[in-house]
């Protein structure tokens, strides 16, 4: 079973705007002009975003495929408004996490993408203990609801998470929905593709869970 971990791109969101190129009826065909900011929707982060480097690849197109599908854990979180998340947070799963495993966090914040008054300035956040964690457990994806792993409007905080993460080779993935969908006690197949975008600091990416036993 295939389950679609992307939000749909829209005029509505943030940093998405498209324009005709093209005309069925004028021009034979169909086409857009698309702009999109590099960390709209559902999207990846690479190390350049936070000026880091890391020896798997430091731009997005330097991402080794392996990074994008592979095996997956997720952890279903009931949590606040702005809740600092902590190792303790993963409970069972702290244990039983192999190394090279993504792990998304469900906390049930995308039910939020419609205000975004709430959704991107009330979002839960990663502790430093938490992305510290991440790196020592060699967590190649960390997938999370918001659309940033940390407050966006603290910039010392969130230059601090992204950097722990990214310079810690912890390719981090923003923005995904339908998580409750996932199982919490079996592993499953995280993709996640990015576009391959020269010197890319990230990109909007299309994710998607394969349910491995279903």
């Amino acid at each position: 079973m295939l389950i679609d971990l992307t939000a749909t791109l829209t005029p509505e969101t943030p940093g998405v705007s498209w324009e005709s190129a093209k005309d069925l009826e004028r021009d034979g065909w169909n086409a857009r002009l698309l702009h999109l900011y590099s960390h709209s929707g559902t999207h990846m982060d690479a190390p350049r975003h936070f000026g880091c480097s890391h020896e798997i690849g430091t731009t997005i197109d330097e991402l080794p495929l392996e990074t994008f599908l592979g095996p997956a854990r997720v952890i279903h979180l009931d949590v606040s408004a702005g809740e600092l998340l902590q190792p303790v947070h993963l409970g069972e799963l702290a244990a039983d996490f192999v190394p090279g495993q993504a792990l998304l966090l469900h906390t049930g914040w995308a039910a939020h993408r419609g205000n975004l008054e709430v959704f991107r300035n009330q979002l839960p956040r990663v502790s430093v203990e938490l992305a510290r964690w991440c790196v020592e457990k060699k967590v190649r994806v960390l997938g999370v609801e918001p659309p940033s792993v940390a407050d966006v409007n603290d910039l010392a905080e969130v230059t601090k998470i992204h950097e722990i993460l990214l310079s810690g080779g912890v390719t981090i993935v923003e923005g995904l929905i339908n998580l409750d969908q996932l199982p919490g006690e079996v592993e499953f197949t995280l993709g996640a593709f990015p576009l391959k975008i020269e010197g890319g600091d990230g990109s909007p990416c299309r994710a998607f869970a394969h349910l491995n036993s279903y």
